[in-house]
């Protein structure tokens, strides 16, 4: 990174791509799941796979990182010579996460902590971390680039499908998706977030073919006129679905920047199930 004082932290519910972080520096604070059993940290000693696994028999709880882990996060990036940091959280409407990385930051000393609520949940929110380390590199000042975040929130949109409505309902992150649709009559809701950042239906399709082809749609729809953007497929246990879908998303929209391509956080997956379908759109211009 050229502009070495900000350092960017994104929670792991941001599913930003493991490769991508690794390769920029950028911080992640894990979200937790939790069986009877014990308590895991998300993508570190639990995996996507292990959560399908264990469903639908058992469905962990999930919370948001305590008090002493953001602490913890917060004093490993000042021992890095860091001095200032965007933190990148999925919506507020969502996850209390957004409200305990603020407050924390609050009465943190010694770094100056910008939080950034995405409205946005997974990639779509991964996406704005992206962004966020771009912008950096551009050698933007940090009150520029806190700004810049802000102010394209809602050119970020994640389009989604899930197999089944009932691990939503679950864990009542049903929000404004009404759960009639998925039961009664076989009909598949495209989820996205509104601009509260709560779950709502954008379209409903008839079965999941057809359902994924409408997404496709709405992500052209959401390009617009647009000819630089940057393009994510996310899923959880269903890669042969969501490879077709990123070459389909190819020939559609050939001009993103950048694709990107992943699973969805252990967490995430307790509250989507196995079948979920996600992608990501980030509008550049």
């Amino acid at each position: 990174m050229t502009n070495k004082k900000i350092a960017i932290l994104a929670d792991s519910g941001s599913d930003v791509p493991q490769d991508f972080c690794e390769a920029h520096d950028v911080f992640t604070l894990p979200l937790k799941v939790i069986y009877p059993d014990r308590e895991y940290t998300d993508k570190v000693d639990i995996t996507s796979e292990d959560v399908i696994a264990r469903m639908p028999q058992e469905i962990p709880k999930t919370s948001l990182p305590d008090g002493a882990s953001i602490v913890a996060c917060f004093d490993e990036i000042k021992a890095a010579g860091y001095e200032q940091v965007i933190a990148v959280t999925i919506s507020s409407g969502l996850s209390g996460t957004f409200n305990m990385v603020r407050m924390m930051a609050k009465d943190y000393d010694g770094l100056e902590i910008f939080v950034l609520d995405t409205k946005n949940i997974g990639i779509a929110s991964g996406l704005q971390a992206i962004r966020a380390v771009e912008l950096v590199d551009s050698g933007l000042e940090f009150s520029a680039i806190c700004q810049t975040l802000e102010n394209e929130v809602f050119k970020n949109k994640v389009f989604f499908n899930v197999a089944t409505l009932e691990y939503l309902q679950k864990g009542g992150r049903i929000g404004l998706v009404i759960a009639i649709f998925g039961t009664a009559l076989k009909l598949n809701p495209i989820i996205s977030c509104n601009e509260e950042g709560v779950y709502y239906t954008v379209a409903k399709s008839r079965g999941r073919k057809k359902s994924l082809a409408k997404s496709l749609e709405l992500v052209k729809d959401f390009a617009g006129s647009s000819k630089k953007y940057r393009l994510a497929v996310a899923h959880a246990g269903a890669k042969e679905e969501a490879q077709a879908m990123m070459e389909r998303l190819t020939t559609l929209l050939p001009n993103a920047v950048e694709r990107y391509f992943g699973e969805i956080s252990p967490a995430l997956v307790v509250h989507t199930g196995p079948g979920l379908l996600g992608v990501g759109i980030q509008v550049l211009d």
